[in-house]
């Protein structure tokens, strides 16, 4: 009869030999080969720092056999990038409960012919949420400056853990105690780290880069300096903090709507914007076109005026 132990380790490696049926290696730079997860039946995400080449990329399947594959679509800020081969692919199977602190992980690689894997625990999770008073992130997330892609795009749900990212371990996945795919390692975002972006990112970006081949991003217009707000106003409004714009650019979204240098923003469609973080997230491809309301402080008194958003080139 197994002990516990036994169980437990064979439990462990079913999970991580579950998880290598949608595992590719990725080879589209000089150096060692990366990781990608079978997204589809035809499509692989992985890290977008490891595609250095647009062409000539090739990937390793499970079985050994290695096809060419297409470049689709890139995204720098999040460090992902979509690849198409002509099928046959098992779609990694994705988890449908969230991770907490705590709960048991294991990231799973291909650089190599063979599946590599490695064990640690959940050690927090990125949040966007302030907890109310101050405005900081809520307890048990953890820094805004470990929650962002390389372009500052805030990664709401970016998991923090200790597990060893072994060299090519970056775009292979992140996966629970059942072998289901929690988001995508990467070892580019937060240096030191062992960050994971999520499957909500993974899902949006993915879905926009086979549709557009780039993620499609809000603009305004206007250069802006976080501050911090007088006591009347933060009591009158219910937030401590809002957006100085410095200056706006000419014949941009918000100089057209009649917006001035020493506005203060501290909405945008409803939606507060006490950080640059979350005026970012906001600026996303659904608002692109559309009219929405930018709440500010002008004079002492709260205002919105509508701003048409416009689409960063």
């Amino acid at each position: 009869m197994p002990t516990p132990l036994e169980t437990f380790s064979d439990a462990l490696a079913d999970a991580i030999a579950q998880a290598a049926v949608s595992i590719v290696r990725v080879e589209a730079r000089r150096r060692l080969p990366a990781s990608g997860i079978a997204w589809t039946d035809s499509d692989v995400v992985t890290a977008n720092h490891v595609v250095e080449r647009s062409e000539g990329i090739r990937i390793g399947l499970p079985t050994g056999e290695v096809v060419p594959a297409e470049l689709i679509g890139r995204d720098p800020s999040t460090d992902l990038a979509v690849l198409r081969v002509q099928g046959g692919l098992t779609p990694v199977v994705r988890a449908t409960k969230p991770v907490r602190v705590g709960h048991l992980v294991m990231a799973v690689g291909r650089p190599g012919k063979t599946e590599q894997a490695s064990v640690g625990i959940v050690s927090a999770i990125g949040s966007s949420e302030p907890s109310g008073e101050d405005d900081r992130p809520r307890r048990g997330g953890f820094s805004f400056a470990y929650s962002r892609g390389s372009g500052g795009i805030l990664l709401d749900g970016a998991i923090h853990s200790d597990v060893v990212m072994y060299p090519g371990f970056s775009g292979g996945p992140l996966v629970d105690s059942s072998g289901h795919a929690v988001g995508l390692t990467t070892s580019a975002v937060a240096a030191g780290m062992s960050l994971t972006i999520p499957l909500s990112t993974l899902e949006r970006v993915f879905a926009q880069l086979t549709e557009h081949g780039k993620i499609k991003r809000g603009f305004i217009g206007v250069s802006l300096q976080a501050m911090r707000l007088t006591d009347s106003l933060a009591e009158s409004i219910g937030q401590r903090t809002g957006l100085l714009i410095v200056a706006t650019e000419a014949g941009g979204p918000a100089d057209t709507a009649g917006l001035y240098q020493g506005d203060i923003v501290i909405a945008l469609d409803g939606l507060r914007t006490r950080s640059l973080d979350e005026l970012m997230v906001l600026l996303n491809s659904d608002r692109i076109g559309r009219s929405v309301a930018l709440r500010v402080i002008r004079g002492g008194q709260a205002q919105e005026i509508p701003v048409t958003i416009a689409e960063r080139e």
